[in-house]
């Protein structure tokens, strides 16, 4: 499935802005637009896939180069790992823990913020013209660290990065992997040891009302702690799109801590220190892209558990990959004579996709992926992206006022499959 959202237009869902002195300096020059509940949409793609119509509405989301809460995720690849050499110190990275009742976390603020502090760093990036801070998230002893893709774009290829940590010192530090749709990115400090890597804990165990606290560097001031609760699950935030049309859309986790441009790329955690999502938009009730203001208590993350697949293919040097349905969709309130008030409507199928190989038709309108409504466009989008390639999901479509369910295997975006 493709994922192209609309075109931009001030007044919605914005990337955080980067700070540029006492100025905030916007990572788009126009707000790319979307958020829950999708209000239109029209489509825009690339040549060769399916486009995506994906809705927008009218107030204001900040995500940006310099924004954050960061999460946790249970990831099979980021157990305790230790390398032999001639060398005294040991490399580690951020261990998984399980987190099987949520209920139990009983951390205050003040503990939760001695454990995670160490964790946390101040992104700075230039690429001569402009600059902008950003916070992240340390995954290993030696310096791999988890941020927003918006926090180090502007250093593009020629650009520098540096890394401000805990205790006071800094470090230069290159990038490793980017990924636009997730909006993700893993950064590498150079010539750097005995980092804290944060402890990875499960997204999929937040409960609506539990306790979470953000760490970052809002407008520069690092290791700034603010903490809230989870107001909302699976949210389909849509912040823009890649180069190629794509939409970055995810089921973000809600949260009232306060984040505020300089967070972005930081983490959210639970009150065990667990981290559980990265975030990187809030929502203002700013009415154009120069009036970007603070927290107004609605901020999004990006849950753990959706990108620690992508982090290891970052990691790795591999291009990331994403589950797609090879569909192009638009919200069903742009169906004249719908029968179904929600889902997202089928506006072409892609030949040979998987949607093709089940039987989906144009005209269709889904309701359902498995056991997780669809409201809209934007809905599918997030919900499809919180699977991988090859997982098998069931899907549930309204056709000629019947309601039926096809079972497939989700396609992957690798270049030729």
């Amino acid at each position: 499935m493709t994922d192209s959202s609309p075109a931009p237009r001030p007044g919605d869902w914005h990337h955080d802005t980067m700070q540029y002195g006492e100025m905030q300096y916007g990572e788009h020059p126009t707000p790319p637009s979307a958020g829950p509940p999708p209000a239109d949409a029209r489509p825009r793609g690339r040549s060769g896939r399916a486009k995506f119509a994906a809705a927008v509405v009218a107030t204001s989301l900040l995500v940006g180069g310099a924004a954050g809460v960061g999460g946790a995720a249970a990831w099979d690849a980021w157990q305790p790992d230790e390398s032999s050499g001639s060398t005294a110190t040991t490399r580690t990275t951020s261990q998984v823990v399980d987190t099987p009742d949520r209920a139990a976390a009983d951390g205050t603020v003040a503990q939760v913020a001695q454990e995670v502090l160490p964790s946390v760093v101040k992104i700075d990036v230039s690429n001569g013209q402009e600059s902008g801070s950003g916070s992240g998230i340390v995954l290993s002893s030696d310096g791999q660290i988890l941020t927003n893709n918006h926090v180090v774009e502007v250093a593009g290829d020629s650009g520098s990065i540096s890394v401000s940590f805990n205790d006071g010192s800094s470090a230069p530090a290159k990038i490793l992997g980017t990924d636009p749709l997730t909006d993700t990115a893993v950064i590498q400090a150079e010539g750097v040891d005995g980092l804290t890597p944060a402890t990875i804990g499960k997204s999929s165990d937040l409960q609506v009302g539990e306790g979470v606290v953000a760490i970052g560097s809002p407008f520069g001031l690092e290791s700034t702690v603010t903490s809230g609760i989870v107001s909302a699950l699976d949210r389909p935030v849509d912040v823009g799109s890649d180069g190629e049309g794509n939409s970055t859309t995810y089921p973000a986790i809600q949260t009232d801590a306060a984040i505020n441009p300089g967070n972005s790329g930081g983490p959210l955690v639970d009150l065990d220190g667990n981290l559980v999502g990265i975030n990187s938009s809030i929502r203002t009730s700013s009415s154009s892209a120069s009036e970007q203001g603070g927290s107004i208590g609605l901020g999004f993350a990006i849950p753990i558990d959706e990108v620690m697949p992508i982090v290891e293919q970052m990691i790795n040097g591999e291009t990331p990959t994403h589950a797609r349905l090879g569909i192009s969709v638009s919200d069903i309130a742009n169906q004249s004579g719908a029968e179904v008030t929600e889902g997202a409507a089928i506006q072409d199928v892609t030949d040979g996709s998987t949607a093709d190989s089940a039987g989906l038709q144009q005209g269709d309108v889904i309701t359902k992926v498995d056991d997780k409504l669809i409201a809209g466009a934007d809905s599918l989008v997030a919900t499809i992206r919180s699977y991988r390639p090859g997982d098998e999901v069931t899907v549930t479509f309204e056709r000629d006022g019947d309601t039926q369910t096809a079972r497939l295997e989700l396609d992957s975006d690798a270049s030729g499959s």
